[in-house]
């Protein structure tokens, strides 16, 4: 099993609810310290767990990575976590472009071509499971964050492609779009504990699921912003802040 941005709270969680006698896991994530501590942690509880620091912005290297590994050891699962997130600074009227180009290239480029890497893999083996992590955001157009829910609402259309083509081939592919996660001091409205994110997805990835949204209220805002006048969206959305 492969899970990218095991460095991140949402990865890490991840990669323990997963670890365990059997499970072999290959950590990927940007911070070397707390992908190491992730990996002893999993080995902890019984997994063995293999580490990889590489930045995403590295596409090529990425996916020449994930082809070596999956070489050596076939990835039954596929979890694509990693990502980053942005707004546009309070003294700017837009985001600059390299932070654009940054955002685009991490949370939408590497997991999209990692993805079609392994989904080729795995359907010429006939099985195999991708769970793509994206963003509540990703159904918003929002000023403040404009890259950032744009770079996942390209990666939900591109999962949900991927999903129709792989699927006589016995790979099944998941979006997730998570809300707000509570992570030690990052805390709030509506959300969601780590763990409790993290098992809610992988048991959401285990049924199959096409789109999974976690938590709820946030599928609630989602069919709200669909019922407004594009007026009233539109003065709603750009008086959004981070």
């Amino acid at each position: 099993m492969l899970i990218t941005g095991a460095s991140g709270a949402l990865g890490r969680a991840l990669a323990l609810y997963h670890a365990g006698p059997d499970t072999v896991l290959s950590l990927w994530g940007r911070n070397e310290v707390r992908l190491a501590d992730t990996a002893e942690a999993a080995r902890t509880a019984g997994a063995e767990a293999s580490e990889r620091s590489l930045d995403l912005t590295d596409c090529d290297a990425a996916v020449a990575a994930l082809v070596a590994e999956d070489s050596e050891t076939a990835f039954d699962v596929v979890y694509l976590v990693a990502g980053i997130g942005d707004v546009c600074p309070a003294d700017a009227l837009v985001e600059p472009p390299e932070q654009v180009a940054r955002m685009v290239q991490t949370n939408f480029t590497a997991p999209a071509a990692m993805a079609t890497a392994i989904a080729q893999r795995m359907a010429e083996r006939g099985r195999g499971r991708i769970v793509i992590i994206g963003s509540a955001a990703g159904h918003h157009a929002l000023p403040s964050a404009a890259s950032y829910a744009a770079s996942k609402a390209g990666l939900a259309h591109f999962a949900d492609a991927l999903r129709i083509a792989m699927k006589p081939h016995g790979v099944s592919v998941v979006l997730v779009a998570p809300g707000f996660i509570a992570s030690g001091a990052n805390k709030r409205p509506m959300a969601i504990p780590v763990e409790v994110a993290a098992r809610r997805i992988a048991q959401a990835a285990e049924r199959g699921k096409r789109h999974y949204v976690t938590p709820w209220p946030f599928t609630a805002l989602r069919l709200l912003e669909k019922l407004l006048p594009t007026f009233l969206r539109d003065r709603v959305l750009a008086a959004l802040k981070p």
